[in-house]
């Protein structure tokens, strides 16, 4: 594990504070991932107020422990984009259906409005937007059970 050239901790209102080596502090700093979906461990930016970059992180993972769990649930607490485990039944493989899954935040159905709302991101994950733009996330449409993958393939 790498040191850090900055110092995490929380401030009694609960936001993230940012010192420097050189001893300045940086109250309410966020964590932003510049690769989400493709990378999320790796490129974390982290800004303060108007989105100036105080800190880069090249690799989450290589953090002590307590500065990536803080940021962990920093970007946890900002960010929803449940990932499908299981696609339990869609009412129709034509559009508008209703889509029941299981994802990493328990189960829950959603209705997709059209084809064109599964998007591809790289060559193996998906997005797909309910009827309210909620954006759910299938990580590895190549490993996902066999089930879930056949009616994946009817929508694309």
């Amino acid at each position: 594990m790498a040191t850090t050239p900055f110092q995490l901790r929380r401030d009694s209102f609960g936001k993230l504070v940012l010192t420097t080596e050189s001893g300045e502090e940086h109250a309410g700093v966020i964590a932003v991932r510049a690769f989400p979906i493709q990378a999320p461990t790796r490129g974390i930016s982290i800004v303060r107020d108007g989105g100036k970059e105080v800190a880069w992180i090249d690799d989450l993972d290589e953090l002590p422990e307590q500065a990536r769990t803080l940021l962990q649930e920093d970007i946890a607490g900002r960010e929803f984009i449940p990932e499908i485990l299981h696609i339990k039944e869609v009412s129709s493989f034509a559009t508008p259906c209703t889509w029941h899954v299981k994802t990493d935040r328990g189960d829950t159905e959603f209705v997709l409005k059209v084809d064109e709302d599964i998007r591809r991101i790289g060559d193996a994950s998906l997005l797909v937007a309910d009827s309210h733009g909620i954006n759910f996330l299938v990580r590895d449409m190549y490993h996902i059970d066999k089930h879930s993958r056949k009616i994946l393939d009817r929508f694309l």
